[in-house]
């Protein structure tokens, strides 16, 4: 039996910058009895290709993943070199941050040109190698797309930026008065004075990165400036898209990950013109490169409603809830966390997306820090996969993750790397050689500095050692390949999750196969009290036996602090 309660912060609103909107945070589930055996099934497939039902993603920042020329960056060449590893990994597919001509102002999001591979990565026939070299090896290609901003150094910026009306004019947003003073919301702020052109851009990230004119759903008829979305100049600037999306796929990409996918039209309530321009590029996916993959960089189930096979939720404060927070996350060995939190969003996400697409449960990437952090030991990390590896969702595993590498201190801006952004995209640690064999140029010439501790971990030393972080990723991805109740597709069915309690119990079903999973990531032993009692038989198939004691019709689960078990049902 599930309750929901409505917490005390839910009007609260939690500004994203991922998204463009601020999100309430979602009445929290709780549970604490089995569900009625008839339910335990597979939820139905989304249109999609049949491979992205069991794939795991790997992600790879090109700048620090391998330098193969010894300039202190990462390029294709570096990549096509360890795409063994990666297919060593039993990942099904990559994606890799943009690679696209850019001033590097945020690190390649400030794209200056969508058709053309920036030099310091190689060239574009160095692309098309390496999508030819990944599907020699089985894996698929994602490319970067930015569909909402593009560099201030972009032609149609520049040209845009003419006093003269012309084509581009009116493919950015721009306010019809330089003296305008409209702040519609944090993300949606004006840049003023910067040419010649009366009026100011809106940016829709950093300064240098004005926002493409998808047009405006709610318009003040005060502001002539705020285009409606079916204006001309605004379908032409669709089409072109499209025709950057065509160009990428043409060159042999098998789909894309959409940067900040649900900023594209301004004050669009519920996303209708958002997910109508979405649909758009993904109806010419389906007509002329069928089997791509799309993923949103998307907090909302709207993201299914834009033809999306996947979207991310990690920018949502119930995620956060999970493991990104320094005191109370769920999975921080002090046992202070909260489940509930966390599944009032998933579920309900869940819910309105089934049969339509899945969810990423990323554990990091570029924008996250490592989950390293707060003095988690190895046990901790182990933990944390499981869960993502175990929950229905398409994973991602950020480039270096495998190996446990560190979340470095560091306060560079270099690139846009502000904060904790630099510390996590420092470069992929491969042997004990130079640079942690991340490159052969000086140290100091490096993108980022490589973790300088003498126990860095590398990928030499964890092949090595069968019962290494490395090896424990590769047993679990195999071990989620081997069980098609843990598709992502398999039915969930949580079984005992309580506010500010341990363990995590949940039930993941196929059509023919039941397993369920309990998860204690505090250091306590910990007990799960549950209605009801299991009819099928069990057994451990992965993990440390629980003590299960059935009476009265209420099954107690304890299990060891820091421990998990999975068992098989039947």
């Amino acid at each position: 039996m599930k309750v929901r309660t409505i917490p005390a912060i839910l009007s609260i609103l939690l500004p994203l910058a991922a998204s463009g909107k601020e999100y309430p945070m979602e009445p929290p589930l709780c549970y604490d009895s089995f569900p009625d055996e008839s339910l335990l099934k597979a939820d139905p497939k989304p249109v999609g290709p049949e491979w992205m039902h069991n794939a795991v993603f790997y992600q790879i920042y090109p700048q620090t993943f391998c330098d193969s020329n010894g300039d202190g960056v990462g390029d294709f060449k570096g990549i096509i070199s360890k795409l063994d590893y990666v297919k060593s990994l039993g990942v099904d597919a990559i994606w890799i941050n943009p690679f696209f001509e850019s001033p590097f102002r945020d690190a390649g999001y400030d794209i200056s040109d969508y058709y053309k591979v920036a030099p310091r990565y190689g060239t574009n026939d160095d692309a098309r190698a390496l999508f030819k070299a990944a599907h020699e090896r089985g894996i698929k290609v994602l490319f970067d797309f930015v569909a909402s901003y593009t560099s201030i150094d972009h032609p149609w910026f520049k040209a845009s930026c003419d006093p003269t009306p012309n084509k581009y004019t009116n493919w950015y947003v721009w306010t019809d008065d330089t003296w305008f003073e409209g702040q519609e919301n944090y993300t949606a702020m004006f840049v003023q004075g910067y040419c010649e052109r009366n009026g100011n851009y809106l940016q829709n990230f950093f300064w240098s990165q004005p926002a493409l004119n998808f047009g405006y759903v709610e318009r003040d008829p005060k502001q002539k400036w705020q285009l409606p979305p079916d204006h001309p100049d605004i379908t032409a600037l669709r089409e072109e898209m499209k025709n950057v999306v065509r160009f990428w796929m043409e060159m042999g990409a098998d789909g894309f990950r959409a940067d900040m996918a649900g900023t594209l039209v301004k004050k669009d309530p519920d996303y209708i013109k958002t997910c109508e321009v979405w649909r758009g590029i993904h109806a010419m996916l389906d007509k002329d490169f069928p089997g791509a993959f799309t993923i949103a960089e998307w907090e909302d189930s709207a993201a299914s409603r834009g033809g999306f096979s996947s979207n991310f939720l990690h920018w949502r404060r119930e995620y956060y809830d999970l493991w990104f927070r320094d005191k109370d996350s769920y999975f921080l060995s002090a046992g202070k966390g909260d489940i509930t939190n966390f599944l009032g969003l998933y579920v309900r996400q869940k819910e309105e997306s089934c049969g339509r697409n899945y969810i990423s449960l990323t554990v990091g990437n570029h924008d996250l820090p490592r989950v390293n952090r707060w003095g988690r030991d190895r046990t901790d990390l182990e933990l944390i996969q499981i869960f993502a590896f175990t929950m229905p969702n398409v994973p991602f595993v950020y480039y270096g993750d495998e190996i446990g590498m560190r979340q470095l201190p560091l306060k560079i801006g270099r690139e846009g790397c502000y904060g904790t952004r630099a510390g996590d995209r420092t470069p992929m640690q491969w042997d004990r050689s130079k640079n942690l064999g991340f490159s052969t140029g000086e140290s100091d010439k490096l993108w980022m500095p490589v973790d300088p501790a003498p126990d860095a971990p590398t990928v030499a030393d964890e092949e090595r050692d069968p019962g290494s972080m490395l090896n424990f990723i590769r047993g679990l991805i195999a071990f989620r390949k081997a069980h098609t109740a843990l598709a992502a597709n398999g039915g969930f069915f949580p079984v005992y999750a309580q506010p500010h309690a341990y363990p995590f119990v949940f039930i993941r079903a196929s059509d023919t196969e039941k397993l369920l999973v309990v998860i204690n990531p505090s250091a306590q032993e910990s007990t799960a009290s549950i209605k009801g009692v299991l009819k099928e038989q069990k057994s451990l198939i992965r993990g440390t036996d629980a003590k299960w004691d059935e009476a009265d019709g209420t099954t107690k689960i304890t299990i060891q602090g820091k421990s998990f078990a999975i068992y098989e049902l039947k």
